[in-house]
């Protein structure tokens, strides 16, 4: 059964014409019976609200169906927080908004709502799809990740359109919504170089981004922040900066990496760390993945220190072909 505080809250704004209160109150009760696994039901109420606020079919057009669930995939998380090398400050701020959802009753009898808007920024291979996949494991809830190439359509108006539908399947249910490289949709309207096509779709986000309930956690990633429209910026509640990791965190890395892992590598994570600084977080994982493949296959688990100075000079005279 519904909550009866949600049920009055929906009853009120439907009987005064507020469409906005009365479709936050349906998503919020859509996304409630979800999470009780009444699937069926939270199915056809979805359907019937987003058949309420479809627009009619103009010049003899027939309505073709396509929902959010089409611009996006869906998954399981598999790993938390403390499957990361994360800094202390960002763990924190990351705990805190996990707790904010799990108790957001609480901050609703205050007349408060949890924080659930986060945009990570920093160059790439540093963990930002990776901490979005740890938020969804610590809420307990699914990740939905974007997929441009079926979300940016050729005609007009359309990326508009099916970024609303996108919005509209988050919102009827608890999950992290994730857009990776959200420099593609989220864009400085003021660039000479972008058509009005994009600076209509950053209008469209920034309103959907608005009326979207705070029981979807809308976690965005951008390696290029500097591009990003500046009303985007000030939309996130939650900032967060994933720098290129320090010789520290990349010994961590590659201790927490060889955990379990019945092998010999011959030197400490400090060592080899001091070694490769300057590595992103996802090379130093290829990094590890290449000694570990090799040690099985050379049958030298035993003591690999042997190839894993051989692996180090190989990683080194990469640095010439890496882009600058």
């Amino acid at each position: 059964m519904a909550r009866s505080d949600l049920l009055v809250r929906l009853i009120k704004t439907g009987s005064q014409g507020d469409v906005a209160g009365f479709r936050r109150s349906a998503e919020h009760l859509i996304a409630e019976e979800r999470a009780k696994k009444h699937n069926i039901l939270a199915d056809r109420l979805s359907e019937s609200l987003r058949a309420g606020f479809r627009t009619p079919p103009r010049n003899g057009q027939v309505y073709q169906k396509d929902q959010g669930i089409d611009y996006c995939y869906e998954q399981e998380a598999r790993r938390g927080f403390d499957d990361l090398v994360l800094s202390t400050e960002t763990r924190q701020i990351c705990r805190e908004l996990v707790e904010e959802q799990h108790r957001a009753e609480l901050l609703r009898t205050y007349g408060l709502e949890p924080r659930n808007r986060v945009l990570m920024a920093g160059p790439p291979g540093n963990g930002k799809t990776s901490l979005a996949e740890a938020l969804a494991f610590e809420l307990m809830i699914p990740l939905l990740s974007v997929r441009y190439d079926t979300l940016i359509g050729s005609f007009l108006g359309e990326t508009a359109g099916r970024l609303q539908k996108v919005f509209d399947y988050a919102a009827t249910q608890r999950c992290v919504l994730f857009f990776d490289e959200f420099d593609t949709l989220g864009k400085e309207r003021g660039d000479q170089k972008e058509m009005g096509e994009m600076k209509r779709v950053v209008s469209s986000l920034l309103l959907q981004m608005d009326r979207l309930p705070s029981h979807v956690v809308v976690v965005t990633a951008s390696n290029h922040s500097e591009l990003l429209d500046r009303a985007v910026w000030r939309r996130f509640q939650v900032r967060l900066s994933l720098p290129m990791p320090t010789q520290e965190q990349i010994a961590a890395f590659i201790e927490q990496y060889f955990e379990g892992k019945k092998i010999n590598i011959g030197f400490t994570p400090k060592t080899i760390a001091a070694k490769i600084k300057d590595h992103s977080y996802a090379e130093i994982s290829e990094f590890c993945t290449d000694i570990w493949r090799r040690a099985i296959l050379d049958k030298k688990t035993d003591n690999a220190k042997s190839l894993v100075s051989l692996k180090i000079k190989q990683w080194l005279s990469r640095r010439d072909v890496r882009p600058t």
